[in-house]
């Protein structure tokens, strides 16, 4: 069955309502039930029937309940680190005892160079560079909406230009769906790194910012607020966590070993299953199945080391894991109906039905532009940047080749044009990982890092404009 507009309108109902209501959870709920009264038919009962039961069919992707079950994990695995010590010895020695973080900028720049270095996946790396970074930038004054800009910007962007991970094999898959020979696919993948020029303006941007005064409009605002008050969330959107606040200024005696060896714990088991899985080529590795081992036995550590210490007893030591896992449930909730949002709009074939539309009417040297904008567009409204490669992929390429039009160009907009809605949606699962990590609010950390994308987007179009006249 084709929806034609009505595919549309459940994707763009949820964005418009989350940036008006400044609710996720509510958005996502609506655009839910409405997909499900869409393909229902308009049936209300079956409707809102199934629209309960796509959130449970959302668990029988291994994938996703990995995510989700690893964020509970996250949760648990701070909240223990924190409340034995661990983060408060970890900045003692990195800023007090050692000076090794000195500054606001040095903070800032170790948030993006950690995001580099975990390069493998972008849900991983949100988790990681977020969870790791978040004590330094905190008191060092970085507000949470810069912090979550550097996570996220280091995360699928990064993995998209430096696909020596899992993003390889799915990249160089795309390209031969598209229609690009298997013997071709990986030199043109390399080609196209170059001419994906979203990425590389926002990963030079992220690293520029860190040391330069470049922050415009609001998060301009939102550093001087935190630099001026100490306030790292807007104080209209910030919702402390009571037992949170609690944790921190209950006296705990510093150990940094707390949050180093569970950390370096988490990313050696991380290497290690990606290894094993990958038969010896950690690039070729099972990048769910190695976080869903990391937070685990990272957890398994934490938990050992506070009982050795004596901070508890069995009991206090699974209740204290409880209430860890607790913290991330609404964080949980949010991206569990994220990516069902995503399930229903990939039935209704939204992706496909804006494509056949900019596509109708297209001239050949505006392939570059027309496929970054639907790219753009596309992304957006499904907050998925896998998905929307794997539609434009055998719609743009193609046309490319029968054009005589330079694929790499095309490719390279295809792939950046893919990032840009995981990059700014606020249903994209790196952006509700992002703010989870860093504890920045989902709409204030959009609504920052949006008018950076449409900067990062605007000059990118302006390129593939020009360059599809002379490529």
């Amino acid at each position: 069955m084709e929806f034609g507009f009505w595919s549309v309108v459940p994707p763009v109902v949820t964005i418009a309502l989350a940036l008006i209501i400044k609710n996720v959870f509510v958005a996502l709920f609506v655009g839910i039930t409405l997909a499900s009264l869409i393909l229902s038919g308009w049936n209300v009962f079956t409707g809102i029937n199934g629209a309960f039961y796509s959130i449970v069919h959302t668990f029988e992707s291994s994938g996703n309940t990995i995510v989700i079950m690893s964020m509970f994990l996250i949760g648990a695995l701070i909240y223990l680190i924190e409340h034995s010590g661990g983060i408060d010895g970890f900045v003692d020695i990195m800023v007090k005892k050692k000076g090794i973080i000195k500054t606001k900028k040095s903070a800032a720049f170790f948030t993006w160079l950690l995001g580099i270095v975990v390069f493998t996946s972008g849900s991983l790396s949100c988790m990681v560079t977020g969870s790791v970074s978040r004590p330094l930038n905190d008191t060092m004054k970085v507000s949470h909406e810069k912090a979550a800009f550097l996570v996220h910007t280091t995360s699928t962007p990064w993995c998209v230009l430096f696909p020596l991970s899992g993003w390889l094999a799915a990249m160089t898959g795309y390209l031969t769906s598209g229609g690009v020979s298997e013997g071709e696919a990986i030199s043109t993948l390399l080609r196209s790194i170059p001419l994906n020029f979203y990425c590389i303006i926002a990963i030079v941007f992220s690293m520029l910012s860190t040391f330069l005064p470049l922050d415009f409009g609001p998060m301009k605002r939102a550093e001087l607020r935190a630099e001026t008050t100490g306030e790292l969330d807007d104080p209209r959107s910030a919702v402390e966590d009571e037992e949170a606040v609690t944790a921190v200024k209950r006296d705990v005696t510093p150990r940094m070993k707390n949050m180093v060896i569970p950390m370096l714990t988490m990313v050696g088991v991380i290497l290690a299953v990606l290894i094993v899985t990958g038969d010896g080529n950690p690039t070729a590795g099972n990048g769910m199945q190695a976080l869903l081992w990391g937070c685990m036995i990272s957890v398994l550590v934490i938990a050992v080391m506070c009982r050795v210490e004596k901070l508890y007893s069995l009991e206090r030591l699974v209740n204290e894991v409880l209430k860890g896992m607790a913290t991330m449930l609404p964080i949980a909730c949010i991206l569990l109906f994220g990516l069902t949002m995503g399930g229903l709009v990939k039935q209704l074939d939204t992706g496909n039905y804006l494509s056949s539309i900019f596509m109708s009417a297209l001239v050949p040297e505006l392939l570059p532009l027309l496929t970054f904008i639907i790219s753009m567009m596309l992304s957006f409204a499904t907050g998925t940047s896998m998905g929307t490669m794997a539609i434009m992929s055998v719609i743009a390429l193609p046309m490319a080749i029968n054009m005589g039009m330079d694929v790499p160009l095309v490719a390279g907009a295809l792939f950046g044009g893919s990032i840009f809605g995981d990059h700014v949606s606020p249903i994209s699962d790196t952006t509700i990982m992002s703010c989870a990590t860093t504890g920045c609010n989902i709409i204030d950390h959009v609504k920052s890092q949006l008018p950076y994308a449409v900067g990062f987007a605007l000059v990118s179009m302006a390129l593939y404009a020009v360059l599809g006249f002379i490529i």
